[in-house]
């Protein structure tokens, strides 16, 4: 949900209509006031502020938001010519600033960059067992601190038995699991892959441990 914080009713109709038709979520608001009550709600995806607002305007609006520990960006929409007000509303926490007056098409493509320098990034998890190092964001694989250059499918095999290290999986679960419900071929292909995973892996190849008439699980140092 975006808010749009304008007291102009024709713009502030217009802005949530052209944020619509680009797909997104908005909402549109007359005041500080209004902005507050609809914030005990829910913490919206980004605030477009104008700073001349009847009764407080933007500026103490921002502080507000920012003391009162708000994440959400903030995109300031100035009509005043001078630089002072847009300065200071990037010192006190604004993400971007819009000049009055301003097109819909450049407003939907400042909000949809902000959004995307808001968006986190993928989550950061390293994985390791013994001189086995795994970073799932990156895709990257270490043994000893050398680089193991894995294909996606023994990547996925790898992962699953780092995040459940001791715990057996049959060759059935295996392939379910890394080639999906749709996949047409034989468990056979599970033996192959954990082959090659064991010999890229090198000494610590050994710690796949095969469970003989069950499958196969990360067991613990050789």
């Amino acid at each position: 949900m975006i808010f749009c914080v304008e007291d102009d009713t024709g713009i502030r109709e217009l802005m949530v209509y052209a944020l619509n038709s680009a797909g997104l979520e908005a909402r549109g608001l007359p005041d500080g006031e209004s902005l507050f009550r609809a914030l005990t709600e829910g913490e919206p995806e980004l605030i477009l502020l104008d700073i001349m607002l009847p009764g407080e305007d933007g500026i103490s609006i921002l502080k507000r938001l920012r003391s009162g520990g708000s994440k959400a960006p903030v995109i300031m929409a100035t009509a005043k010519g001078t630089e002072y007000d847009k300065v200071l509303g990037l010192d006190l926490g604004a993400d971007d600033y819009l000049a009055k007056p301003f097109g819909m098409m450049e407003m939907v493509s400042r909000v949809k960059a902000v959004l995307r320098r808001a968006a986190p990034g993928p989550k950061r998890e390293v994985l390791s067992h013994f001189g086995i190092q795994m970073d799932t964001a990156q895709h990257i694989v270490t043994v000893d601190g050398a680089r193991a250059e894995l294909t996606f499918k023994e990547f996925e095999l790898l992962r699953n038995f780092m995040e459940n290290p001791g715990r057996v999986f049959t060759r059935d679960q295996l392939l379910t699991s890394i080639w999906g419900d749709s996949y047409a071929g034989e468990t056979r292909t599970v033996d192959v892959h954990i082959g090659t995973l064991r010999t890229k892996l090198g000494r610590c190849g050994n710690y796949i441990e095969t469970v003989r008439g069950v499958g196969y699980r990360l067991g613990a140092k050789t």
